[in-house]
């Protein structure tokens, strides 16, 4: 394992621990089940992509193309905010063009779909989706931000994320047990 690699492998768990802490709501508890569990997935999604290039991929291709993604995807989500000032549909002021939420689960779910395959990719969509429905739901956003904050997304991952071989996850549920089994193929 080279030198730098060694240092990203180091560095996630703090990275992994900002990224929560930035993005993760921090009045979760007032909020319906269904909002709740939009703001949960939007985080969820990308930290599911990016654990997967940590644990599964030897080199730091997957985890460089990840930060690229989730880079151009929050300084244009936020850029978008700032220059439009939209008020959001609850009445409150004033960023609400484009879906900062939607836009970071969209990314997450284009980044795996693009790195994995479509296999693992829909289920990440189908989540984000979720994610869009909450916003729109909860009167946080216009369907168009939400609209808006996926195509960002999905656009920043599908320009900086290639594809990756030998790596397989696979939905677990029996018995009363649910999850996922992430395999590599050697």
């Amino acid at each position: 394992m080279s030198k730098n690699h060694n240092m990203l492998r180091n560095f996630f768990p703090a990275a992994i621990l900002i990224y929560s802490a930035i993005f993760f709501p921090r009045d979760a508890l007032a909020k319906s089940a269904t909002e709740t569990g939009g703001d949960i997935l939007s985080v969820l999604i990308p930290a599911v992509g990016l654990g997967t290039t940590y644990f599964y991929e030897e080199g730091n291709q997957g985890m460089i193309q990840f930060a690229k993604s989730l880079a151009a995807t929050e300084i244009i989500t936020k850029g978008l905010k700032l220059a439009i000032n939209k008020r959001r549909p609850n009445g409150e002021c004033c960023d609400s063009f484009p879906s900062g939420h939607t836009s970071a689960a969209f990314m997450g779910a284009a980044f795996i779909q693009k790195r994995y395959g479509w296999r693992y990719g829909i289920p990440a969509y189908l989540g984000a989706a979720f994610v869009g429905y909450s916003r729109v739901q909860s009167d946080q956003h216009f369907t168009i931000d939400v609209i808006a904050g996926a195509a960002i997304g999905i656009a920043s991952s599908y320009f900086f994320t290639t594809s990756y071989d030998g790596f397989q996850i696979t939905p677990l549920a029996a018995n009363g047990v649910y999850g996922i089994n992430i395999t590599k193929r050697w």
